[in-house]
């Protein structure tokens, strides 16, 4: 009787456990994945530190020679985004896919490098591309989804900025400013500003972008 007793009140207290253990990050990376990135901050404004996950698969057949004859790792990367509370973190937003690898061959040029950012309660996916400028996606949470409500670019060659682009989806506006001095040596441009207005129903939400790669700002 002593024993059931005994193994009666262990079942108990694991359970208990089990119930006061608090979520990690980790617990939402799906199977075949692995974290390449975790970046922390504030992203609805309740004063925690809410957390984005970079995932990379790892399907070993994407693992390849590039060009080069290195070995290099050529599988895709995903974003999960979760929520900070006192349970610890809740699932709110994820895309599995959306971003190529890092070892994307650039031709003559090397590729953009990714990295997120968490400012101003938003979400920023930023691409470098060093002497040739940056494109960067602003990203909010609003109506149970991460939507994108900015979008801005600059085209450089070296220190000089040839064009900026910004566009504010929610206010349908577009701005392009281009440097009409032609013998600029950075930070000495001379910018003509350029206003348009946007045609645009529905915000594109993180969750549907297919690849960020083709995801085409020109058109608007």
């Amino acid at each position: 009787m002593q024993i059931i007793l005994k193994t009666f009140a262990f079942f108990i207290l694991t359970i208990f456990n089990c119930k006061a253990q608090k979520s990690q990050p980790s617990d939402f990376i799906p199977k075949g994945y692995v974290v390449f990135e975790k970046y922390f901050g504030d992203l609805n404004n309740d004063g925690l530190e809410d957390c984005v996950l970079i995932i990379k698969k790892t399907d070993s057949s994407h693992i390849v020679l590039n060009r080069f004859d290195k070995k290099v790792d050529k599988n895709r990367r995903g974003i999960i985004v979760l929520f900070k509370n006192e349970k610890g973190y809740e699932f709110v937003d994820k895309n599995y896919n959306c971003f190529s690898s890092e070892n994307e061959d650039g031709g003559v040029y090397f590729a953009p490098e990714l990295w997120i950012e968490i400012k101003n309660k938003k979400l920023y996916v930023h691409y470098g591309h060093g002497r040739y400028g940056y494109w960067e996606y602003t990203f909010r949470f609003q109506n149970s989804n991460f939507e994108l409500i900015g979008y801005d670019s600059s085209s450089n060659h070296g220190p000089i900025i040839n064009t900026i682009t910004s566009i504010n989806f929610l206010t349908k506006k577009k701005l392009i400013k281009k440097n009409t001095y032609e013998n600029a040596e950075g930070n000495d441009e001379i910018f003509k500003e350029i206003w348009s207005n946007i045609d645009i129903e529905n915000l594109i939400k993180l969750s549907e972008i297919k690849d960020f790669d083709e995801l085409d700002m020109y058109h608007y």
